[in-house]
């Protein structure tokens, strides 16, 4: 149990580390269990699709929020001297900032790139003297 003294510094850690931990976790793939929608069924870790799709990202979220949850704790049982230093801001700052790395990340996926200045390669119908 977390004392009430305590839960500032908890849910500030647990902010900032599950949105750290949830990019890490989604750039390499390490997601604590896998989802399979058309087959109703969950794997342990990451495993290839089966029949449709797979899905990770609940299994993103679980990595997160277990590491962010042992990270809280952690820092609720550390001596108050070792933690008072601890800016609160950092529960906003954090997730905020990993949404902009986010953003960055998929910019391909929501902006598609334009070569500006270039026009597309077409190609030219040959003619049958060539």
């Amino acid at each position: 149990m977390i004392a009430p003294q305590r839960l500032p510094l908890f849910a500030t850690l647990f902010a900032a580390v599950y949105a750290v931990v949830y990019v890490v976790a989604v750039e390499n793939n390490y997601a604590l269990f896998t989802y399979h929608p058309a087959l109703n069924e969950f794997a342990f870790l990451v495993e290839a699709s089966k029949t449709g799709p797979a899905m990770y990202w609940y299994g993103w979220m679980a990595t997160a929020g277990i590491a962010a949850f042992v990270v809280g704790m952690i820092a609720s049982v550390v001596p108050e001297g070792v933690t008072k230093f601890l800016w609160s801001s950092w529960s906003w700052v954090v997730p905020l900032t990993v949404m902009l790395v986010v953003s960055y990340l998929l910019r391909d996926f929501f902006i598609p790139r334009a070569h500006i200045g270039q026009t597309p390669a077409v190609e030219q119908p040959r003619s049958e003297a060539e």
